[in-house]
């Protein structure tokens, strides 16, 4: 069965940027809730036990049609949290650097406008959501949004980096401004995480 895996870090070492409240109530309650749906969708199924979170999602369309909706929202939500707490660290204005960065500019045109982008896509999201840096099956960068809590893999895309835009992952502090939130959030980008799922990204695409 799938088990939610401690926070990686304090629940105040993101502050001032995101609060150390914000951060318990979002691993602790609405993670842990994710994990709990998921196992219990999945409890009269032993076979699919055995299959990876992965696993799970990139072939949704396959599963019995009785928990698959259950297994998007809550395998989706498992998914994409476990990837997001391991891309947040206070990061005191670092930018990404390396092969990363170079391939952010050649797409892009620039760092900024990558940005740009990636800021009015994750504003643009209605309602509940993410927004995504992936990587296609032609190594090419992308800036996509999902809705609620479906993932990069089910469209066959790799992620790189997300930020979560649901309101439980910044209302305590921000209230209703999202764009202050999704501004902070580059203050707490763990670059040298984002690296590597680059790399990680570039050995499964190429």
């Amino acid at each position: 069965m799938f088990k939610l895996a401690p926070l990686p870090y304090a629940y105040d070492s993101l502050e001032p940027y995101i609060d150390a409240q914000t951060m318990q109530l979002h691993h602790d309650k609405h993670h842990q809730k994710y994990v709990d749906e998921l196992n219990a969708a999945l409890k009269d199924y032993p076979k699919l036990q055995e299959h990876s979170l992965e696993e799970l999602l990139v072939d949704i369309k396959t599963l019995p049609e009785p928990i698959r909706e259950k297994v998007r929202n809550n395998g989706g939500g498992h998914y994409n949290h476990t990837f997001f707490w391991q891309i947040l660290k206070k990061n005191n204005g670092q930018l990404p650097k390396g092969q990363l960065l170079d391939a952010i500019v050649e797409t892009f045109g620039s760092f900024s406008k990558f940005q740009e982008l990636f800021n009015e896509t994750a504003k643009k999201v209605f309602g509940s959501g993410w927004a995504w840096l992936c990587m296609n099956n032609n190594q090419q960068l992308v800036v996509i949004s999902t809705p609620n809590q479906d993932c990069p893999v089910m469209l066959n895309l790799v992620p790189i980096l997300g930020l979560d835009v649901w309101e439980h992952a910044y209302y305590l502090h921000y209230q209703n401004k999202r764009p202050d939130y999704i501004n902070a959030f580059w203050q707490v980008i763990n670059w040298s995480q984002v690296e590597e799922y680059y790399k990680r990204a570039q050995e499964i695409c190429g």
